[in-house]
């Protein structure tokens, strides 16, 4: 059978965690973290033996090669056992070790999606501000290690705009004007890496790209060191895990912090939440309050001083920002369609908060203008798009493009590698040619 009638593989790689599924598919079959765990007490006895030993260096050489594990297995044996060190191939939305990102992607293809490489065509995430030779070097170990018939690299910003118009389109009236279209902005914040990436018509602006300091793992450190501030006694072996625990369940986004205040000291049982848990290493149960750190995690997106002095600039006034600085002529559509991307932007009424906010920077810019020139400016529709696939929008975007007949003919094929090397990787339709 053909590789083209068959699915393809999706996979989008996040800092956090990576999604994986096939194509046509509404969600990923699985989602998984970004950590691989390596048994390098082989390594050691390779370095051991003698040089006259080769076929004990060889095999413990092999053994480092084949002792490896990746996603929740990996974090587990990485606690419970001395042997097996933790590796984070992916940081800050840049690859920066291909030969665990190579073990990390054999584990994905033949443990988890069990499928044959050779058969399917591949579709693949890239950060919007990722080096053509990380997009080279992705391609080459595809070709070469897992021998794919055809690979695509697409732009998680574009594949998060075309799925939120997907869903959108798909709740939609079909006789209603079209809710949304391939212009607007992608706010992706995940565990890494945030960006505010303006596209229009599909290909992205590069030069009005924004990155934003603070990302999901920042508010998990931030609702850590509130816990321990306020005395809160977290074992230290799972403070993390219990820090990203409260966050993902509790944190919501407040529209005014002095009112959440009032309330939580007000009606403290009401607003205040109790964490159980038993300490790994004695066995024994303790509990910790939960309180302002509900509304507080999430508000350094929009006050980051609270977090870092090194940098004052809320999210709105960066998406703000990067909208002005895109073509004119361009501005009022990006304004109208605001897409969140990425598991940071699922808090209660954050897209609210951040609708009110740009909103309220821009009628302020519109009232200036009308002020200092004497002139009726058209009110300026600001609409944030939030819906409940945010978390995995990219890989739900990869889904339905790699589902169109186009897809196919859009890849690299084996044969352009094979007659013009990785150098084909470096093209991206929606930067319109070569880097």
């Amino acid at each position: 059978m053909d590789a083209a009638t068959r699915p393809a593989v999706v996979i989008d790689n996040g800092t956090g965690y990576s999604k994986l599924g096939f194509s046509g598919n509404s969600e990923p079959c699985f989602t998984i973290p970004t950590v691989v765990a390596v048994n390098e007490s082989f390594l050691d006895q390779s370095e051991m033996c003698s040089s006259a030993n080769w076929i004990a260096q060889y095999n413990a050489g092999v053994m480092a090669d084949l002792d490896f594990f990746i996603g929740d297995e990996a974090l587990s044996l990485f606690k419970s056992s001395g042997l097996y060190t933790r590796k984070h191939p992916i940081n800050h939305g840049q690859v920066d070790d291909w030969d665990t990102m190579e073990r990390f992607w054999q584990q994905c293809i033949f443990n988890y999606l069990r499928c044959n490489p050779e058969e399917h065509y591949f579709l693949l995430t890239d950060s919007p501000v990722s080096t053509p030779e990380s997009r080279e070097c992705a391609g080459e170990i595809m070709f070469e290690t897992f021998n794919v018939p055809g690979l695509y690299i697409s732009v998680q910003s574009v594949l998060s705009l075309s799925a939120g118009y997907a869903f959108l389109k798909s709740i939609s009236d079909e006789d209603s004007v079209s809710v949304s279209d391939m212009t607007g902005v992608v706010v992706d914040i995940g565990d890494g890496a945030p960006h505010v990436v303006p596209v229009v018509n599909g290909y992205v602006i590069g030069s009005s790209i924004k990155s934003f300091p603070f990302s999901g793992s920042d508010v998990t450190q931030f609702v850590l060191q509130l816990l321990q501030e306020r005395g809160e006694l977290i074992a230290p072996e799972d403070s993390l895990d219990i820090a990203r625990r409260v966050k993902e369940m509790y944190c919501y986004t407040s529209s005014d912090i002095v009112k959440e205040f009032k309330k939580h000291d007000k009606k403290p049982d009401k607003y205040i939440k109790h964490w159980s848990a038993i300490k790994p290493k004695t066995g024994v149960p303790y509990t910790i309050d939960i309180g302002y750190e509900r509304f507080l995690g999430p508000e350094i997106f929009f006050h980051p001083e609270i977090y870092s002095a090194d940098f004052s600039t809320p999210l709105p006034e960066l998406i703000d920002s990067c909208v002005q600085s895109a073509p004119i002529d361009t501005r009022r559509d990006l304004y109208k369609n605001i897409v969140l991307s990425g598991g940071s932007t699922m808090f209660k009424d954050f897209h609210k908060r951040l609708q009110n906010d740009i909103k309220k920077i821009v009628d302020e810019r519109v009232a200036a203008t009308n002020a200092r020139h004497h002139v009726e400016v058209k009110p300026v529709e600001v609409n944030v798009v939030a819906h409940p696939i945010q978390s995995y929008a990219a890989w739900f975007g990869g889904s339905v493009a790699a589902s169109n007949p186009e897809f196919y003919e859009s890849c690299h094929t084996k044969e352009e590698y094979e007659e013009h090397g990785a150098s084909i990787c470096r093209t991206s339709t929606v930067f319109k040619g070569m880097y």
